[in-house]
């Protein structure tokens, strides 16, 4: 087992609390849930509305996974956290597919939760793999 490899991505979304982006192991890839904020503009406004928070989570994803030279092809699981998940569930789904092809969708996980850092209806994580 090799040891742990703790990534920081240049111009990657700023972190929300103390974490690096992504943390590899033995060809598995971690990375931490990523927050609708652009990483071109931290302070910024988030996004209005679960499809286009949605949105901003997934391109956040990719740009981690691009830093580790990876991309959502690599995705084999997501979690998923929406605090307002009876209202926003259909939406995010709608949203959430399209970045993935039909015939390979990561497993996933999606759950409600109370409330979500700088004040996000939707927080991804997920697993990769290197081929």
């Amino acid at each position: 087992m090799s040891e742990p490899t703790f990534h920081m991505i240049q111009g990657g979304p700023r972190p929300v609390a103390p974490f690096s982006h992504a943390v590899e192991t033995d060809g598995w890839v971690i990375l931490t849930g990523q927050m609708p904020t652009d990483p071109q503009a931290p302070d910024a406004a988030l996004p209005e509305g679960i499809e286009a928070q949605t949105r901003r989570v997934m391109q956040n994803l990719e740009i981690v996974l691009k830093g580790v030279g990876l991309d959502l092809s690599h995705v084999v699981q997501c979690r998923c956290y929406l605090t307002e998940f009876e209202r926003d569930y259909a939406a995010f789904n709608e949203t959430y597919q399209s970045f993935f092809p039909q015939d390979r969708r990561p497993a996933r996980t999606t759950v409600g939760v109370t409330a979500l850092a700088v004040g996000a209806l939707v927080e991804i994580d997920c697993l990769a793999r290197r081929p």
